[in-house]
């Protein structure tokens, strides 16, 4: 066992103990699959797991099933281009970042907003690099929760392909 790798405990049913089972991708040339059924969540963690998204060697599939909302139609747009697809009844919404901090003073509630516009930009250009669409339809579309169908997910350049039997 290299040192360094890290370890996660495992328990099979039944078993007291848990299993420290190393965690390492033994090919590192495979393709990953991540598959998004997802309501949204914190910005800066779903950043990160885009982060490293498109920092692995391996190219990154996203599927949707189910639905792919807020951040979760993030980490749909951010799979390898090519390899993004949703099923046929998925659905898929995008819109700008929230806050959840409304009754902070005055002082925190202003920096607040800034850090917000710094995430809107970050994310509108990552949007924008990503679907193909320009700036100003990116930005629009944030503005409010825009729900799409698969199909209208592939025209918006989230996904490349609608899954069929």
């Amino acid at each position: 066992m290299p040192i360094g790798v890290p370890k996660v405990p495992f328990r099979n049913p039944g078993e007291e103990d848990a299993v420290w089972v190393d965690v390492y991708i033994e090919n590192d040339t495979k393709d990953l699959y991540l598959f998004i059924n997802s309501p949204g969540g914190w910005v800066i963690p779903e950043v990160a797991i885009y982060d490293t998204m498109q920092f692995v060697q391996p190219d990154v599939h996203t599927i949707c099933m189910g639905l792919a909302a807020s951040m979760g139609s993030f980490l749909l747009a951010g799979g390898e281009i090519t390899k993004r697809l949703a099923f046929p009844h998925a659905r898929v919404m995008i819109h700008q970042p929230a806050s959840s901090f409304y009754e902070a003073q005055t002082g925190e509630f202003i920096l607040e907003v800034e850090e917000l516009l710094k995430l809107r930009e970050s994310l509108t250009r990552v949007y924008v690099q990503r679907t193909g669409k320009p700036l100003w339809v990116v930005s629009e579309d944030m503005e409010r929760n825009v729900f799409m169908s698969a199909t209208e997910a592939q025209a918006h350049g989230i996904v490349d392909l609608v899954a069929v039997k």
